[in-house]
Parts: C-alpha cells; sequence; structure tokens
C-alpha cells in the first residue's frame, strides 16, 4: 500500500466532513484512511460513522492533544507514505495522490499548501530546507508524504502542544540527513484564518525550548544573529571581502580618470 492518510480531529465537525469528502473523492485508491478523534462531543462520531464503509480505522477517545493523535495514527498506519490531512484541511483536487505517486523517492516529498483565506501560497519553499530556513520557518505537514519508516525509532513528541512536527522535521531534516524532495504539485488547502497572541507566545516559548535541547548556545547564539538581521549589510560581508582587491584597484582608475580630467580643464583638485 503507497499512502496512510491519517486525519486527527476533534470538535470541528464540519471541517471533518469537508476533510473526509476530499480523501474519499481521491481518483488515486492505493491508500487506507486512518481518523483519531479525541473524544468529540460535537456530533463528529456521527460524521464519521456516517462513510464508515470509506474508512479503514476509526477510534473516538479523549487523548493528550494533536500530537498523541497523530501517533496513534501512525502506529496503526501500513501504508509506505503517510500524509497528515487533519480536519479543516483537504486535498488540493481529486488528483493529488494520483500526480505525487511517481515523485514518491525520497524520505520526505513536499509540494504546494494553499491558503484559502488569503488566496495565496503563503509557504511556498523553494528549495531544500536548511538549518536557517527551519530556524525561521517550518514544513507543512498538511503538503508533506513522509517515508512511514522514520518514524520507526522515534514518534512526535507528545511534550510539546504545537511544535513537535517542526522539531521531527528539523531531527530528520538535519541531523538525520533524510532524503528530501520539492514537487510541483498542488497538495493542500487550508483556512489560514491566523493564531491568536496566545497560541504565538506558546509556539515562540516551544521553540525556543527545542532549540535550546538540540543545539548548544554558540550555535544558536549565530542563528539568532543572521536571523535577525542585526545589519542589513551583515550577508554582504563575504562579498566584499572577496573583491576588496578590485574595489580597491576601481578606485584607484577614478582617482586618475578624475585627476587627468582636472589638469585638462586647468581646474585645480
Amino acid at each position: 500500500m503507497k499512502y496512510s492518510i491519517i486525519t486527527v480531529n476533534y470538535n470541528n465537525r464540519d471541517g471533518l466532513r469537508k476533510t473526509i469528502e476530499s480523501v474519499i473523492h481521491q481518483s488515486c485508491k492505493d491508500f487506507e484512511y486512518i481518523i483519531i478523534d479525541g473524544g468529540s462531543t460535537d456530533g463528529s462520531v456521527d460524521v464519521i460513522k456516517e462513510y464508515d464503509a470509506q474508512i479503514n480505522y476509526w477510534v473516538s477517545e479523549p487523548d493528550g492533544g494533536i500530537y498523541q493523535g497523530m501517533n496513534k495514527g501512525i502506529r496503526k498506519a501500513q501504508g509506505e507514505y503517510l500524509n497528515f490531512m487533519n480536519s479543516g484541511d483537504c486535498f488540493y483536487d481529486d488528483d493529488v495522490l494520483k500526480n505525487a505517486m511517481p515523485y514518491l523517492t525520497a524520505d520526505i516529498v513536499h509540494g504546494r499548501l494553499f491558503d484559502r483565506s488569503r488566496n495565496s501560497f503563503p509557504y511556498l519553499i523553494d528549495r531544500e530546507p536548511t538549518m536557517m530556513y527551519l530556524y525561521e520557518s517550518s514544513l507543512q505537514h498538511q503538503s508533506c508524504f513522509i517515508r512511514r519508516s522514520l518514524f520507526d525509532k522515534e514518534l512526535y513528541d507528545e511534550h510539546y502542544k504545537i511544535v513537535s512536527d517542526w522539531k521531527f522535521f528539523i531531527q530528520e531534516v538535519i541531523f538525520q540527513n533524510c532524503s528530501f524532495a520539492l514537487i510541483p504539485i498542488n497538495i493542500a488547502l487550508f483556512e489560514g484564518n491566523g493564531i491568536s497572541i496566545s497560541q504565538r507566545e506558546k509556539d515562540d516559548t516551544e521553540r525556543e525550548d527545542v532549540l535550546s535541547q538540540m543545539f548548544p548556545p554558540r550555535v544558536l547564539q549565530d542563528y539568532q544573529r543572521y536571523a535577525g538581521k542585526e545589519s542589513p549589510m551583515i550577508d554582504l560581508i563575504p562579498l566584499f571581502n572577496r573583491t576588496r582587491g578590485l574595489h580597491n584597484f576601481i578606485l584607484r582608475i577614478v582617482k586618475a580618470i578624475l585627476k587627468i580630467y582636472y589638469l585638462f580643464h586647468k581646474k585645480p583638485l
């Protein structure tokens, strides 16, 4: 089996229905569908039961949050590649799984994520992620196909509520140097209505905690300096160093031309 599509839901009945519809209508059928519900009380379970025949596995029970739900899905997954299409998110169109199939050769395969609220692609990564990229941003699990075997050693860190997928990407892409591929396919749609100030603060706090655990202070100081762009000239310093001799040569030529010009016009310098 090529794909395991995992949906985590909690009290998002209407979003869950949209997600289920986008999954079961995929033209490629080489996938299993897993739904992990965190004990919803808003009728989400009734929606799941409505599509029961098209869902390979589902459970509804209280849990510790989104990453515990995602880990439950991982443990049940049998596909070669996992995609986390959580409630409210949808595949871009009915042919996403079919169109992505020829590109599934790397450990993490990353496509494009479309924000319906902004009518844009706000997370349009155009190169393989470096540590600087991940320091400032992240990959989006909705638009990723992740090889199942990457989770054999370690699942998502359930200690965190917001940034465990970001931590996972740093661990696998940077420290484990897993293979990575960008593909020219629109994978997912999501509603980017923004997050509250409290969530942003929680995100920042968790990020700082992850970085402090994974990197020594001397490394973090450099990333903070460059990411903060203490000076807009900081990125040009290596270029200046390489071309200093050329700059001095050009400056001498300009001075010589000016001397000739002033002598010719009998004007003092």
